[in-house]
């Protein structure tokens, strides 16, 4: 299966390739979350710049995602935000962090969206946390951890959105980190570093869990060539952005069987979909015209120049969309804001397209 390079098509254009108005930040940003037209973000920053000015932010921040106004939501967090999720009523954080708006939290909180207020959710985490969505009533959490509360959870957990509580009937466990989890109808998708959950062969890197009882679906086993970094889900399957030598974006059919691939001089971090394209972030320079890379990682039957940031179609073909982002590690994540229509990006970059965009961009 070769993947070529291809013009996009009228029914999938990409967002504009020109940076709209946004907050920018001092250090990296690992996490984007919205409730409405409001962007909350996370990371290791502590100031953010709007306006001219600069405004203390430690680790976490709130804008208007129309006018990119900066908000005065602002709880402190005495570490690294790794994820967020957010609901009408919550916006929930994960991450290094043992205090967070002035409260003691071990690694997750639960916060009020409109003032920063911290909830009563309160757990005990021993390891890192990195990623968390919500569905079924539930916050699905991802990681690299063997308790939560005194409870033995390998590296997955969930809890109830209705009392709080760790969900004592979800409790599958991957033998390695948990880098992405999404969900999709029924479906809980789970991406690392792993080898097995729950021992159930086939279950490498990518497993499909019953969003109810945490059971693995043995028929799905798509069984990626790396470490995934981050996941995606639509109706007509999930992708997946790896690591390895080179980076990859890989769709499969709900089933787990592979669609396309575009391959990368470098890892692929970050993966989000909108308007029939999928768009890839991460620490690569060039796409590659083929599916083979050599061993470190280079192009081996030639490249187009993709910085950072790439757009793929719903066949695998190179989208023209190339904004080029700079920086060693580049692009952490992105996330599409459904009120505003615009596509998001974080991480450690300080330039797009040459213009001054410290951290942050949105599309």
């Amino acid at each position: 299966m070769i993947a070529t390079l291809l013009i996009a098509t009228p029914a999938a254009i990409a967002v504009g390739a020109h940076p709209l108005v946004a907050p920018t930040f001092n250090g990296g940003v690992y996490a984007i979350a919205h409730r409405g037209r409001t962007v909350y973000v996370g990371g290791s920053f502590t100031s953010a710049t709007w306006g001219g000015r600069s405004f203390a932010r430690l680790r976490l921040a709130a804008f208007d995602a129309l006018t990119g106004e900066l908000l005065d939501w602002a709880p402190a967090a005495d570490g690294t935000v790794r994820a967020l999720a957010a609901i009408p009523d919550s916006v929930f954080a994960a991450g290094d962090f043992h205090q967070i708006g002035g409260k003691k939290r071990d690694s997750l909180a639960r916060l009020s969206p409109f003032t920063g207020g911290v909830g009563p959710f309160r757990h005990t985490l021993s390891g890192t946390p990195y990623a968390l969505t919500i569905a079924h009533d539930r916050l699905y959490l991802g990681g690299r951890f063997s308790e939560v509360d005194g409870s033995r959870r390998q590296n997955l957990a969930a809890f109830s959105l209705l009392d709080d509580r760790l969900d004592g009937r979800w409790h599958p466990g991957a033998d390695d980190a948990v880098h992405a989890v999404a969900a999709g109808g029924a479906t809980v998708y789970v991406g690392g570093s792993f080898h097995t959950v729950d021992e159930v062969r086939g279950t490498l890197r990518l497993a499909a869990l019953d969003g109810a009882t945490g059971r693995p679906n043995p028929l799905f086993v798509p069984r990626p060539p790396a470490e995934v970094h981050a996941l995606a889900v639509d109706a007509a399957g999930v992708y997946v952005a790896t690591g390895g030598v080179g980076g990859r974006a890989i769709a499969y059919t709900a089933a787990g069987v592979p669609r396309w691939q575009r391959v990368f001089d470098g890892d692929a971090a970050a993966i989000a979909l909108d308007g029939g394209l999928v768009y890839v972030g991460g620490h690569f320079d060039n796409a590659c015209l083929t599916e083979r890379n050599g061993t470190r990682g280079g192009c081996t039957d030639g490249s187009v120049s993709r910085v950072k940031l790439a757009a793929v179609t719903s066949t695998g073909a190179l989208a023209p969309w190339a904004p080029q982002a700079n920086g060693v590690i580049g692009v952490r994540v992105l996330s599409v804001n459904r009120t505003s229509g615009r596509l998001e990006v974080g991480g450690d970059f300080t330039t797009v397209g040459g213009l001054d965009l410290r951290r942050f961009a949105s599309f």
